[in-house]
């Protein structure tokens, strides 16, 4: 009896220890099981909730992005379509402005009626320019949204490229590839540059300059008028292509429409037709005008205004005329060019740039003529007529107002009485 009884003593004690640790294992367990669903309850709302907010903000970023760069038809143009939503890479304010060395002086490329453009390298070591609008510019926000609403859409060789933008508060850039040998008019105008200027490379600038007009007006995905081509904004790369630049002022024609009229009249001294000037009439032949001064520039290495002081009667285009009437055209070209050039090619060029700067906007040729006369030396060419605005001033008027102004600028009005028309 004493063995049975400490046998079963033995045996109930066992399985006592055995339930108790089963019991405690499971009672952990359950602890365990319950602090996981807490913690999971916890955790994935939290998720979520910070999901949402990302999702929220990234949307509302979204928004302000599209509503900065997209916008309807303005007042000045009823005509313009609607342009799909951009897909552009945004920038980090703080990245350009480690990438510009906070805006230094030393890296200022230019600077516009609109804004300052800076050189900038990002960290991986690509070379950007970047255009930073001016806060105090009345028109800095339209001209942002207009020219990232153009540019980003087109595509030629001989336009300028855009990589992006930034929008942060007030401050508004655009980021474009960077051009080692910048604008033509600090090389053109310059006697230390202008020689490197040969005229195969003058030719080809040329050419170039007409090949991406062509391009806006005619076979771009939108008919484009710039109302701004001048020497400061082609900008030319490392081989000396020569690229078009700052869409600021553009506007978007309609594929039937051929001409606009505005109130405020844009463009800088010197290249604006005489319709656009005084009647606010801009087209696709304002551009060609533009272009032709723009021609007789390169081949004269002068500027067109900058003419008045070396000539009290007549500015570049009158002084080309002239030359042109009495057969000696080929006095026109630079002094710094070698005589290895092109007599044909040079009177050709003399002969293209007065066809488009004639007075009757009706006479100058478009800019698909101009690229097959430039292209083709059996191309028939008319006879130019008097050019738009080729008489100097007047000895009695003083040096006010556009005579001070710096031709590399863009005015964004303009008083008729300072122009002197034929």
């Amino acid at each position: 009896m004493s063995a049975d009884t400490e046998s079963g003593d033995g045996s109930h004690n066992t399985a006592k220890v055995v339930g108790i640790i089963v019991g405690g294992a499971a009672l952990i367990l359950l602890a365990l099981a319950i602090c996981f669903l807490l913690w999971k309850k916890r955790k994935f709302p939290c998720m979520l909730e910070r999901e949402t907010v990302h999702r929220g903000s990234l949307e509302r970023s979204q928004d302000l992005l599209m509503t900065e760069v997209v916008f309807s038809s303005n007042r000045e143009q009823s005509s313009e379509r609607k342009i799909d939503d951009l897909e552009l890479p945004l920038f980090d304010f703080n990245t350009l402005t480690m990438a510009t060395k906070n805006f230094s002086e030393e890296n200022k490329l230019g600077q516009g009626g609109f804004g300052v453009v800076y050189k900038g390298r990002l960290m991986e070591g690509q070379e950007i320019a970047v255009k930073r609008l001016s806060k105090n510019s009345g028109q800095g926000v339209e001209e942002f949204k207009n020219e990232v609403k153009l540019i980003v859409k087109l595509q030629h060789r001989n336009l300028v490229r855009l990589l992006g933008c930034s929008i942060q508060m007030d401050e508004k850039m655009l980021v474009y590839e960077y051009l080692e040998n910048r604008s033509l008019d600090g090389i053109l105008f310059d006697k230390a540059k202008s020689s490197s200027l040969d005229w195969p490379r003058r030719f080809s600038i040329i050419c170039g300059i007409a090949r991406g007009l062509l391009y806006l007006h005619h076979d771009s995905r939108f008919k484009i008028i710039h109302r701004d081509l001048k020497a400061s904004n082609i900008l030319l790369d490392k081989e000396m292509n020569p690229k078009i630049s700052d869409f600021g002022m553009a506007r978007i024609f309609s594929t039937n429409q051929t001409e606009a009229n505005t109130m405020r009249v844009v463009g800088t001294y010197g290249y604006m037709s005489p319709e656009y000037a005084m009647d606010g009439i801009f087209s696709v032949k304002s551009d060609v005008f533009s272009f032709g001064v723009l021609v007789l520039e390169i081949i004269t290495g002068k500027k067109n205004r900058g003419f008045y002081y070396a000539n009290a009667e007549l500015n570049l285009l009158g002084h080309a005329w002239k030359q042109w009437n009495e057969g000696n055209a080929l006095e026109l070209i630079d002094s710094s060019i070698d005589n290895s050039y092109s007599s044909s090619e040079v009177l050709r060029c003399v002969q293209v740039g007065l066809l488009c700067v004639q007075e009757r906007a009706e006479d100058r040729p478009t800019m698909s003529s101009v690229v097959l006369m430039l292209s083709s030396e059996t191309a028939s060419m008319p006879q130019p007529k008097n050019p738009g605005f080729c008489l100097g001033r007047n000895p009695m008027e003083t040096d006010s107002s556009s005579s001070k102004q710096d031709e590399t600028f863009t005015v964004n009005q303009v008083t008729v009485t300072m122009l002197n028309a034929r």
